[in-house]
Formats: C-alpha cells, sequence, structure tokens
C-alpha cells in the first residue's frame, strides 16, 4: 500500500536522531528490564516513522505536508 509522506524533513532528522536515543538509553539505561524494551521499542518506531517519512498517528489527526494532494 502506498502512504503520501506527512512529516517535513526537518522534523524526520530529529525523529531518526530521537528514536536512536531511546533505543540506546532503553537498552544501555535499563538493562534486561521491561521498560528498558518498552522505551527501545517506542524508540524504534519513533526512529521509524522518521525513515519512511509517514506517521500514523499524524495521518489520524489529519496532517498533511503543503505539496501533497491526497
Amino acid at each position: 500500500m502506498f502512504y503520501s509522506k506527512n512529516v517535513p524533513g526537518w522534523e524526520r532528522f530529529v525523529r531518526v536522531a530521537g528514536g536512536v536515543m531511546m533505543v540506546a538509553g532503553g537498552l544501555l539505561g535499563l538493562p534486561g528490564s521491561v521498560m528498558g524494551y518498552l522505551v527501545a521499542g517506542a524508540g524504534a518506531m519513533m526512529a521509524m516513522t522518521g525513515f519512511i517519512g509517514f506517521c500514523p498517528m499524524c495521518a489520524m489527526a489529519g496532517r498533511r505536508l503543503s505539496g501533497n494532494k491526497g
């Protein structure tokens, strides 16, 4: 299925950087704990939305980039 991008370039960079930091913090800062795995999983999802450029929650809220028609 094809999704149009709804995350601008600057935000994609911030999402990837923040996601990588969350994964590192979850796995290295809270090793072996459930909370560490939850933080790492949330960070992985955040980084993935940055790589792909599509955020499902933003789409549900109706967010679109100015150049996308739909």
